[in-house]
């Protein structure tokens, strides 16, 4: 919130509170708790992308890379993604596929990475968090 652009999620919506919320980056009222709760899981994403960042990190130094070096370059690679975020006039699918050229690199990594397997298994994590939420 300190840069007022994170949304916050609001249940039961109230106009005093929604009003405070908008000021510190926006509200997104919500009409259950259930709807909350699915709010709540993704919440707890934020610390598996700071570690896939860290995970980044660490291969790069592991291939003889300066630490500094590898820091630097993911932290900037990722500050300029982020930034993108910006434009919501494309979903989230399509900034991916603007990032990729066919077959290039990224498409590559997402590809075999990112395959059904992994995508089940966050599905999973996420079910799992917020069954124990409700």
């Amino acid at each position: 919130m300190r840069e007022r652009r994170s949304v916050t999620v609001a249940c039961p919506s109230h106009p005093v509170v929604d009003s405070l919320f908008e000021q510190l980056g926006g509200v997104l009222p919500v009409a259950d708790e259930g709807a909350f709760n699915v709010f709540s899981a993704l919440t707890g994403t934020l610390t598996a992308h700071y570690t896939y960042l860290a995970t980044l990190t660490s291969w790069a130094t592991g291939h003889d890379i300066a630490s500094e070096a590898a820091d630097r370059y993911v932290r900037g690679l990722f500050q300029n993604v982020g930034r993108s975020l910006g434009d919501e006039t494309r979903p989230l699918h399509q900034l991916a596929a603007d990032h990729e050229t066919p077959k290039g690199n990224n498409e590559r990594i997402r590809t075999t990475w990112f395959d059904a397997a992994n995508t089940a298994a966050l599905a999973k994590a996420l079910d799992d968090l917020l069954a124990d939420l409700k």
